[in-house]
């Protein structure tokens, strides 16, 4: 198997966690990706031995909610039959947090001090609709303090790299014209590039979390690392893959 390209951070040191890489296109972590069930599920599980050893993985079925699952036993690591959620807290040793992304930010969280973690998928319909305020809900449910929680915003797609239209630009309420800068017109149409990373990270700082980090990698730009939605899109190709972002307590 080819060696994982996995990235950590130092706002994380002690917990362990990693932002997977595709290792030039041959990892590919998500079921609903290109690959064999079978072979992505193998993957996964190995994923989660590098980041923790004899740990259990769980990792939902992520539809773009704001909806959040607190775990206390893995699950079966299955394409079907998995809790459908877009984010997920544990305060329980020994199961490894996970989420895929291919564009979207994955944010990891942790209250070392508690020993409560977070894993969350945040892309912008997540992120408006609340997915980053549940996930730290959640934690504090299972006894967090908000002003002990880090959080690391992983691989995302560059502000640089997502052209928008006005349709999606009716999303956002006011005051968030800020994460949105001019691009040429398209057509005649009004065109901006939207900073997803930036509006991922305002919204951890709207939440009271002061220890709050972003690795600062486009998953568009950087090809021979990332798996990228758009990327494949803009290349006409039928499907896209998948990394995964993981997070335990030992």
């Amino acid at each position: 198997m080819t060696a994982f390209q996995i990235e950590d951070s130092p706002l994380l040191a002690g917990i362990p966690h990693g932002f997977f890489g595709s290792a030039g296109g041959v990892h590919q972590f998500g079921f609903g990706g290109p690959g064999d069930a079978a072979e992505v599920r193998s993957l996964r599980a190995a994923a989660a031995e590098a980041i923790l050893p004899g740990g259990q993985l769980a990792a939902p079925h992520q539809v773009h909610s704001p909806d959040v699952v607190t775990v206390s036993d893995a699950w079966d690591d299955a394409a079907e039959g998995r809790p459908v959620a877009d984010a997920v807290v544990t305060a329980t040793p020994g199961i490894v947090l996970g989420i895929v992304t291919a564009d979207c930010g994955p944010i990891l969280f942790a209250d070392a001090q508690a020993g409560i973690i977070g894993a969350a998928h945040a892309g912008w319909r997540g992120a408006v609709d609340g997915v980053l305020e549940n996930t730290i809900a959640a934690m504090e449910a299972l006894g967090a303090r908000r002003g002990h929680i880090a959080a690391v915003l992983g691989p995302t797609i560059a502000q640089a790299s997502y052209e928008v239209d006005p349709a999606f630009r009716t999303q956002f309420a006011a005051g968030a014209e800020r994460f949105f800068a001019p691009a040429p017109e398209r057509e005649g149409v009004a065109r901006w590039h939207f900073d997803l990373p930036g509006f991922i990270m305002g919204q951890l700082a709207a939440s009271g979390l002061s220890k709050i980090a972003d690795t600062g990698r486009d998953t568009f730009s950087h090809v021979a690392r990332y798996h990228s939605h758009r990327r494949s899109t803009q290349a006409r190709e039928a499907n896209y893959g998948r990394q995964i972002s993981m997070i335990a307590l030992p």
